[in-house]
């Protein structure tokens, strides 16, 4: 009788836990997306520093797929390749008078990714689309 009671907490508590854990697997990933979107972000800024805001705000919607826009704004071969994401991941969505970019982050591509979109706003709010 008490190892029926045993199992029985168990399963309880294993029922409870799991859906937990695998939310914040989710949380934990889309993590990596937002420390991504954030140095594309920065990148951005020393770009309009170097270079001025209108040269920058060509790459307002801009994939960050393409080697030369890495290469342009200071990313090396595989920067942005992670675990769970990669360039094509990341849009630059719109870059502001204020010269803040927008990051949409799409995820999916790889087998584990996480599936969704999330935006790194102007105001720095990270958000599921």
């Amino acid at each position: 009788m008490e190892l029926v009671i045993v199992l029985l907490i168990g399963g309880i508590l294993a029922a409870i836990a799991i859906p937990m854990m695998r939310g914040r697997t989710e949380t934990a990933k889309w993590a990596e997306a937002n420390a991504s979107a954030g140095i594309i972000r920065t990148a951005v800024r020393a770009c309009i520093a170097e270079r001025g805001i209108a040269e920058a705000r060509k790459f307002a919607g801009v994939n960050m797929g393409s080697a030369e826009t890495r290469s342009t704004l200071g990313f090396a071969s595989g920067d942005l390749d992670g675990s769970y994401f990669e360039p094509d991941d990341y849009t630059i969505t719109d870059i502001t008078a204020d010269g803040i970019a927008v990051v949409t982050v799409t995820g999916g591509s790889k087998p584990e990714s996480p599936a969704g979109t999330y935006r790194l706003d102007a105001a720095g709010n990270w958000r599921k689309q």
